[in-house]
């Protein structure tokens, strides 16, 4: 950010009183986004590539996308020269991949805290908590519709996790809030309560209008203008259907120069082909025609190109999660993805588990696993979704954020310095010693090994005397004592004041609508 942009930014947060506010603040540490020092892990050969492209190219020519009830995206097609009959569009070959060009490899989401602001691209990964559920669970209540007090919680405890670097957007559906109104507490949850980056509303065209307007009032009008400070998730109606809901959405962010993640929601089998090779085809198609489509609005709108991946039961017909297949996709889609010269969204901690026990724990591993190999920068979902994504569980969010430490401790690589060689060590200690005196060991202990907040490592009886806890029991008392700690980040009261003088004036002005 440039020395002009910072003092623009100061004058909209308040100035003198905001400084003063920060100053006076508490904060909790988080680590820096992760920037990989690990290679890729690719599946597909340049061959298979170009196959894959190919046909995505001869999928738009001859099938084409339809754009349901929406004439401004049609007439914007066809001034462009693609082929529009009814609301089926169809696109002469390298058409779509031509105006890709101008969404940035690489651009910054500003958080409120510039400390906290991240890079979204290049060989970066940025971790966002679960996305959507209407129904929470926690270790005191069980399973229940989410309300506006789970949803804070849930952004206190996003704001307090070390290795979660997005507040994320709707880490679970407020129900006992009226639909057409509950994006404005939302927003307002995570502009206050956290000062890490985070998303904006997409159920509505107008209610992506307010959150481009909150973030006016957050960071400056200026400001916003001339840099991103929001990123929001647009689902493609898989298969090759862009709703005028979410492209509406697009279209607000994308005048405004906000970013949006582009995002099939891919059920293989159900919404895609059944193989890996036919579902990337898919994948690739929509994304294209949705990032061609921000271009047109203004070029330079920042894109992420992604996919949401899982493959259904063909007994029962329910997703699964955690398959071999979905990893595929998710490395093959990550390949793609680099070659269209766009940020990548994929991953997370999926599963279909009721509960965080086992399952939830093997198959939210090989989705987060894969997710870091495959090069994703952005991954939604990294932690509390449960139960196929119905359910956001309170104890999962923790552990699953203590988790993610391990794809920090992985995505540093080895290092190959002279302290990583560790010869002076090598020397010291010599045949039949130990390491754990020697100067090397002693320089190195604070740091040399990742270490869990939630798994117990603990002789055995220690742990039978503090009353055999399982990791969920762990988890509930970590979440008590994380809401228990929780101090709020210092902002401007000015600001405060103005955004919830904004969202009175919103609600007032529209009659409850609970659909």
């Amino acid at each position: 950010m440039s020395d002009t942009a910072t003092r623009r930014r100061s004058r909209g947060a308040g100035g003198g009183a905001a400084r003063r506010a920060e100053r006076s603040a508490i904060s909790f540490e988080t680590a820096k986004f992760i920037t990989r020092n690990v290679p890729n892990y690719e599946v597909l050969t340049p061959e298979a590539l170009d196959i894959i492209e190919a046909n995505a190219e001869t999928l738009l020519e001859e099938i084409g996308v339809n754009f349901v009830e929406n004439p401004a995206a049609l007439d914007r097609w066809r001034a462009a020269g693609a082929m529009v009959e009814g609301e089926r569009v169809r696109f002469p070959k390298g058409m779509v991949r031509k105006l890709c060009e101008t969404a940035p490899e690489t651009f910054i989401q500003h958080a409120r805290n510039p400390e906290r602001s991240v890079e979204i691209g290049g060989r970066n990964l940025v971790l966002a908590p679960v996305y959507g559920p209407p129904f929470v669970r926690d270790g005191d209540s069980g399973r229940r519709y989410a309300t506006i007090d789970d949803f804070r919680k849930l952004v206190k405890l996003g704001y307090m996790s070390k290795w979660l670097h997005h507040s994320g957007g709707t880490v679970c559906e407020p129900t006992d809030i009226p639909v057409n109104k509950r994006h404005l507490d939302m927003l307002l949850a995570h502009m206050t309560l956290s000062d890490k980056p985070f998303m904006g509303s997409v159920t509505e065209p107008g209610r992506a209008e307010d959150s481009v307007e909150m973030c006016r009032i957050l960071f400056g009008e200026d400001f916003v203008r001339d840099n991103c400070v929001l990123t929001s998730l647009i689902n493609v109606n898989s298969p090759l259907t862009f709703d005028a809901t979410m492209m509406g959405a697009l279209e607000v962010y994308a005048a405004a120069g906000q970013a949006c993640i582009l995002s099939p929601f891919i059920v293989g089998g159900a919404m895609a082909p059944v193989t890996v090779a036919g579902t990337l085809t898919q994948v690739l198609a929509e994304v294209m025609v949705g990032v061609a489509y921000s271009q047109l609005i203004r070029p330079g709108a920042p894109m992420i190109g992604g996919c949401f991946v899982t493959s259904i039961d063909m007994n029962s017909g329910a997703p699964t999660f955690g398959t071999p297949e979905a990893s595929l996709i998710t490395y093959g889609a990550g390949q793609l993805m680099r070659r269209l010269g766009l940020p990548y969204r994929s991953a997370g901690s999926f599963n279909d588990s009721k509960l965080p026990d086992a399952q939830a724990g093997y198959e939210s591993a090989n989705s987060l696993n894969a997710g870091l190999m495959a090069g994703v920068n952005f991954m939604l979902h990294a932690c509390g979704w449960l139960e196929g994504g119905l359910v956001t569980s309170f104890e999962k969010f923790v552990i699953d954020a203590d988790q993610l430490g391990v794809l920090h401790g992985i995505a540093q690589g080895v290092d190959i310095s002279e302290n990583g060689q560790a010869m002076d060590a090598l020397r010291e200690v010599g045949p039949a010693g130990h390491f754990l005196g020697c100067a090397h060991t002693q320089a190195n202990f604070k740091t040399a090994f990742w270490r869990t907040e939630i798994f117990d490592h603990k002789p055995y009886e220690t742990w039978a005397d503090e009353g055999e806890r399982d990791t969920r029991a762990f988890a509930t008392a970590l979440v008590a004592k994380r809401l228990a700690d929780y101090q709020q980040p210092a902002l401007d009261p000015e600001i405060a004041a103005r955004l919830e003088a904004f969202v009175a004036r919103r609600k007032s002005e529209m009659a409850d609508a609970f659909s």
